[in-house]
C-alpha cells in the first residue's frame, strides 16, 4: 500500500541544520530520513486524532443521500452546467 505523502519546506538556522545534518551522518542517512525518525519518535504512542461529524451534519448528509436516492440531487459535470443550476435557483 502506498502511503499519500506531502512535502514540507522547513526553514533552520544554519548551525542548527549543520548539526542535524551531522547527527544524520553519523547514522549514515539523509536529514530527511533523521527529522522524519524525530517526527515519529515524538508522537510515537499518541492517537491520531479522530473528529466526529456534528449532529448538524450528520442531518444534512443522510438528508443529502435520501435526495440522491430520490433522483432529487443536481449533477453538476461542467461550469455551463452550475451556471445554469444557478440561474434556476
Amino acid at each position: 500500500m502506498i502511503t499519500p505523502q506531502t512535502q514540507i519546506k522547513l526553514n533552520l538556522p544554519v548551525t542548527l541544520k549543520d548539526f542535524l545534518e551531522s547527527k544524520a551522518k553519523r547514522f549514515g542517512i539523509p536529514m530527511s530520513d533523521y527529522l522524519k525518525h524525530l517526527i515519529l519518535r515524538d508522537i510515537e504512542g499518541e492517537e491520531y486524532p479522530v473528529f466526529e461529524a456534528s449532529e448538524a451534519t450528520e442531518k444534512s448528509a443522510k438528508q443529502a443521500l435520501k435526495d440522491l436516492k430520490n433522483g432529487k440531487s443536481v449533477l453538476i459535470n461542467t461550469q455551463e452546467d452550475l451556471k445554469k443550476f444557478f440561474k434556476s435557483l
